[in-house]
């Protein structure tokens, strides 16, 4: 298995700029993609980024492209993801998920979910 930890998390004005970090341990030879999502308060979690974790390619959600980067640093087994620009609308917790079924980009296509760190952008 693999064991998914976020950190980075804080307090920014909008307009910032914030990133976030997933440290994998565990299993980490058999990782493939790795997605970004974030839940605000009162709402489902959707889809924000993913990263091919061998490969490089990426894919983002509409709402945050341009304005968001997702990285990977394969040899410290970590994810980030670099947010700029940002608005009071991003405000949620944002989590890192292993992609378990290559269908879509919803939650139920993820799984080994880390606990989500906090992010709130104020005005």
């Amino acid at each position: 298995q693999v064991h998914l930890v976020e950190s980075g998390g804080g307090l920014v004005q909008a307009g910032g700029s914030l990133r976030v970090s997933c440290a994998a341990s565990g299993r980490t030879d058999i990782m493939n993609d790795v997605g970004w999502f974030r839940q605000a308060p009162g709402k489902e979690r959707e889809f924000v980024a993913t990263i091919r974790w061998n490969g490089g390619s990426t894919y983002y959600a509409d709402s945050v492209k341009g304005r968001f980067t997702i990285s990977s640093d394969n040899a410290k087994n970590t994810v980030f993801l670099q947010m700029n620009s940002l608005k009071p609308e991003d405000t949620a917790v944002y989590y890192c998920a292993l992609r378990t079924r290559r269908i879509g980009f919803t939650t139920t296509d993820f799984g080994s979910w880390g606990q989500g760190t906090q992010v709130a952008v104020s005005s």
